[in-house]
């Protein structure tokens, strides 16, 4: 065969040889680029499809974190009585506003006295019920010598239903409701103090224009400034408190309530409290708008056991005497920051 007719028949070998490589290679690098891509934006994807998973599993067991009811164990069936410390008492239950049956303490001075002093609606904190803060009860009924309604939230204690961040601040409203329309106190002066979550739950309800002339003042003891910025704190992870706020079923953000504030409050801040930092206090002590406010910080009070140290009970009623001889309406005291005790 000669050369001529054999390079003439390789030649196209050699064409469809190099196409193949061709393809080959496009074929190769093109794999090679859906791997990558897939490797990028697949593991990107998997990692939001994580996130959106994990989160909305908080976001379900969140109420979980925030409420805790059951803890100690029997806190729903039995409720601590004030008779334990001897204390006069009635067991009420009153409707919330979706219809919710809410228990309650009410613990008057003597007749003589329970017209003439003030009434405290006592908000609590978010585990137990409200038999459990019995001896801090006992301690204002005695030192400050006020009456008190301990209101026990929806799905705490002997009240019905589920907590939740609306249903708590309906509650709050039900138990003020219910103090307005006693005729056998002085609603004039009407305290609502608030401990932790209780804090929170007295600071909306001093946010809402139908109360701004059923509170005579706020009592806020180490509370928190939002839910997102607890998490951030409690978890040690800051980009928490940056998520959006859809993200948390519970928000409870008074560090933005506060400033709607306007009735005149003592923030009670225990600069041993490990769980809510004291630095949230002073946040919400400097946002509150209230033209007369004061912030006790007290050395050595923990989160659950400020209430214990000395000058507690002195110190509310020197801010209480101070508030009657300067009523409300007149009130032009000076923001100030009393010493440490």
């Amino acid at each position: 065969m000669s050369l001529c007719v054999r390079l003439a028949r390789s030649k196209p070998i050699r064409i469809l040889k190099s196409i193949a490589m061709k393809c080959w290679a496009f074929c190769g690098t093109y794999i090679l680029a859906c791997f990558f891509l897939y490797w990028l934006y697949g593991g990107i994807s998997a990692f939001f499809l994580l996130c959106f998973a994990t989160t909305g599993i908080l976001y379900h067991k969140e109420d979980r974190l925030v409420y805790r009811p059951e803890w100690p164990t029997s806190s729903r069936v039995y409720v601590p009585a004030p008779s334990i410390f001897n204390l006069p008492y009635q067991s009420i239950y009153t409707g919330s506003g979706d219809g919710t049956l809410l228990h309650m303490f009410f613990i008057p001075q003597p007749e003589d006295r329970a017209r003439k002093v003030p009434t405290l609606l006592y908000l609590h904190g978010n585990a137990g019920n409200i038999g459990h803060r019995l001896p801090n009860v006992a301690e204002f009924y005695h030192n400050v010598q006020c009456n008190i309604l301990m209101l026990e939230y929806r799905g705490y204690g002997l009240s019905q239903g589920s907590p939740s961040e609306e249903g708590l601040y309906m509650d709050a409203c039900a138990g003020i409701d219910y103090l307005r329309n006693r005729t056998d106190i002085n609603t004039n002066e009407i305290i609502v103090y608030g401990r932790s979550l209780g804090g929170a739950v007295a600071i909306n309800l001093a946010t809402k224009p139908e109360n701004y002339n059923k509170i005579w003042c706020l009592i806020l003891e180490n509370t928190f400034t939002s839910i997102p910025d607890m998490a951030a704190f409690l978890f040690g992870v800051k980009f928490l408190q940056y998520l959006p706020l859809f993200l948390y079923k519970n928000k409870y953000l008074s560090i933005l309530k506060v400033q709607s504030v306007t009735v005149p409050t003592l923030f009670i801040s225990g600069l041993a409290d490990t769980l809510v930092p004291p630095r949230m206090m002073q946040d919400l002590y400097k946002n509150c708008k209230s033209s007369c406010k004061k912030i006790l910080p007290i050395t050595g009070g923990t989160h659950n056991e400020t209430w214990r140290q000395p000058g507690y009970y002195q110190n509310i009623c020197t801010f209480l005497n101070e508030l009657r001889e300067n009523p409300p309406a007149r009130v032009t005291c000076s923001h100030w920051q009393i010493d440490d005790i």
